[in-house]
């Protein structure tokens, strides 16, 4: 009678245990599965304003932009001295409404990574708040907001969670492998006014290090200020790479840095820097 209330308590025991792992891979299948409902939305509005852009293209009334430019100078002359103002690309114009946090997008041929990039005062606000800046264990591609991701700084950094299923940067992983890095060496980042493409330059693993360490922090760089910082940072990431991009830099290039989390010693990180192709 003993051994059977024991047997009959052990598996209330086990069931309970199941119920709860279930319940968890439930949540997490549900979570993955709106975090991809999310970006194929995103990506499908960028996709149908870049289409109406390209058809917009062949509308006549552009045709009249130069002359209307030209009557303009000729009774404002002084109106010509004055810079554009920077127009924002029409496929990102209506997610730009949505969110205004928004800096750019950044997408890689062969993964994942096809997502908006954000900025906040609140550095850490997009680790864990979607796009429309709903609780997200997933987060969104962001940079710092001392990283200026439209002039031409030295570098920016963007940063984004490692996920499991291979989401945000959880495929990032794959250029641990050099015959990876081969095929998809460059990476898209545009900017809310600009299309920029960049060039691998490395790949290397490191960590947040404590503040009073003496060691090269590539999450410190922004801008260099003289051929000596540049030579710095560009000669640290080359000799921490996996392997020999073949790809070299000179002072005034400018550099892209991804960062995520990784678990080969506490406060890992995985990074990969790409330089601005001309």
């Amino acid at each position: 009678m003993k051994n059977r209330k024991e047997n009959r308590f052990i598996k209330i025991i086990l069931l309970a245990v199941i119920a709860v792992c279930l319940t968890r891979i439930g949540q997490a299948y549900y979570l993955s599965l709106r975090h991809q409902s999310q970006q194929r939305e995103l990506q499908e509005l960028a996709e149908e304003a870049a289409r109406k852009a390209t058809e917009g293209e062949n509308l006549t009334g552009e045709e009249k932009q130069p002359a209307e430019k030209e009557k303009l100078t000729e009774e404002d002359p002084a109106e010509e001295e004055k810079p554009p103002e920077p127009v924002i690309l029409k496929k990102y114009q209506d997610l730009y409404e949505k969110n205004q946090d928004m800096v750019g997008w950044l997408s890689i041929e062969g993964m994942q990574i096809d997502y908006p990039v954000m900025r906040c005062e609140d550095g850490e606000y997009y680790l864990h708040h979607d796009f429309y800046g709903e609780e997200d264990k997933y987060g969104c591609l962001f940079v710092k907001e001392e990283a200026d991701v439209d002039t031409p700084g030295t570098n920016f950094i963007i940063y984004g969670h490692n996920m499991k299923d291979g989401s945000m940067f959880g495929d990032l992983d794959l250029y641990r492998e050099e015959e990876f890095f081969k095929e998809h060496r460059e990476i898209s980042f545009d900017t809310l006014y600009e299309e920029r493409t960049y060039e691998i330059m490395a790949v290397f693993l490191s960590q947040v290090y404590e503040n009073d360490q003496d060691v090269f922090k590539y999450y410190q760089f922004y801008e260099a200020k003289t051929p000596e910082e540049f030579d710095t940072f560009y000669e640290n990431v080359k000799k921490l790479s996996f392997y020999n991009t073949e790809v070299e830099a000179e002072y005034g290039d400018t550099f892209l840095t991804l960062s995520t989390c990784t678990y080969h010693v506490e406060d890992g990180r995985l990074v990969i820097v790409a330089k601005k192709q001309n």
